[in-house]
């Protein structure tokens, strides 16, 4: 296999963005540029031809076509595109028609397998019809679920002749992976366009297919161990990512930190409580493992649920924090331990055990349902709650919201641009 080409996916709505952060790619080491979808959706052919015009590098316009072929290859390859991309899942005639139109205007084609239910079978068939290149590539709401281009490419490279690239959420690691399994290409988008550091972050993957290529070591995939994949990225995350990535979700309400500078990442444990009734909060610890979070929903906020002796409790079990819709005491003890605790009130004077209440079941806190087993994530922002079925996919759609951000704080801080410059934010205002 010839050396691997690093191909650069701009999908960004900017253009003045995209070529500034284009050139850095170029500098990093990167090979192709890619005009996105969103790029093409946003600006036009206008994109295609400045990106082509400003630097003169094989240009790929990703049109995502699945039907009149001909058309839209022709206007991409007029564009100054030399590659164009169409979607596997179209009918073989619109195929045909985009390979026709890319021999007529002297581009080619390059196939996205996206939401292909059976990509060998059609990675075969395309390459019968005549394609130039096969993308295995997951899309990116599937990668917020957990779907993995490792976990296909290797069949499918195994299978055609034609180059072969990857797409989907690959940073450097995984990037020499997809060369090891044998990819010709690996496509990187947000890991390098996100970047603070976009020169930096290219060259890292630059360096890692080079020497994925050179070794010829076959890669032995792992089985991924999702639990810890989701707490270490939600501890990279802060709540208003959160909130962000879950399309401007709420924080509990008049829930707050006793210790302020600390950070909560757990599966929850539920409590169902009274007023001052301390026993079932208590009993929790017993129930928590280490790693999760005592969530508590109390009836009342006169008398403390929750107190010192508690929270000693908790750290000897490991247990990640506590938050509690009502009233903690000893305040001033549990600041000195420094253990993260949230609470709607501090008081001094505590209830009695009773034995009132339930473990492990559907409370509502703060205003927010949780159920057991639910991810929590509470830092000084707040408390923010993931609904356990969708907790990958938050983590990641958080962690791009993450980036995003420091890229465009880069822009602030290093360019001395405004946010309002940076997101063109008058273009995109609603029209009245």
């Amino acid at each position: 296999m010839d050396k691997p080409i690093l191909q650069v996916a701009l999908d960004l709505v900017e253009l003045k963005r995209a070529v500034e952060i284009a050139g850095e790619a170029l500098e990093g080491g990167a090979d192709w540029l890619e005009v996105g979808t969103p790029l093409i959706k946003s600006e036009g052919m206008d994109a295609i031809r400045e990106i082509k015009k400003r630097f003169r590098v094989k240009t790929l316009a990703d049109m995502k076509t699945i039907d009149t072929g001909n058309v839209e290859v022709e206007m991409a390859a007029k564009s100054g595109a030399d590659i164009v991309i169409i979607l596997a899942l179209s009918d073989d005639s619109t195929i045909q028609e985009a390979i026709r139109a890319a021999k007529k205007y002297g581009s080619e084609i390059m196939v996205d397998m996206i939401n292909v239910p059976n990509p060998v079978e059609r990675a075969k068939e395309l390459e019968e019809l005549g394609v130039d290149y096969i993308n295995v590539h997951v899309g990116i709401d599937q990668q917020m679920k957990g779907m993995d281009p490792l976990e296909i490419l290797s069949n499918v490279a195994n299978e055609v002749s034609i180059p072969v690239a990857a797409a989907g959420g690959l940073d450097a690691e995984k990037a020499a992976n997809c060369v090891s399994l044998g990819a010709s290409i690996v496509i990187v988008g947000s890991n390098i366009t996100k970047s603070r550091n976009v020169v930096e972050s290219a060259r890292k993957v630059r360096e890692a297919i080079d020497k994925s290529w050179k070794s010829g070591k076959k890669v032995e995939l792992k089985k991924r161990e999702l639990d810890e994949e989701i707490r270490e990225i939600l501890m990279k995350v802060s709540t208003p990512n959160i909130s962000d990535a879950m399309h401007r979700a709420r924080a509990m309400r008049d829930v707050h930190p006793v210790v302020r500078g600390k950070k909560i990442v757990g599966k929850a444990v539920t409590v169902s409580a009274f007023d001052g009734d301390w026993a079932k909060p208590v009993e929790a610890i017993d129930v928590a493992g280490k790693g999760d979070v005592i969530v508590i929903k109390v009836s009342g906020d006169n008398a403390a649920v929750w107190g010192e002796l508690a929270t000693r409790s908790c750290i000897n079990k490991g247990i990640e924090g506590v938050i509690i819709d009502g009233a903690v005491r000893d305040v001033d003890d549990i600041r000195e331990l420094g253990y993260p605790i949230f609470a709607k009130r501090e008081v001094p004077n505590a209830g009695e055990p009773k034995g009132f209440g339930e473990i492990n079941v559907k409370i509502e806190c703060g205003g927010i349902e949780v159920n057991p087993g639910d991810w929590i994530v509470a830092d000084d922002n707040g408390v923010m709650v993931i609904p356990k079925e969708r907790a990958y996919e938050v983590a990641r759609r958080a962690l791009e919201v993450k980036k995003h951000e420091e890229r465009i704080r880069g822009e602030i801080e290093d360019k001395g641009r405004t946010l309002a410059e940076i997101v063109e934010l008058y273009k995109w205002e609603k029209v009245q």
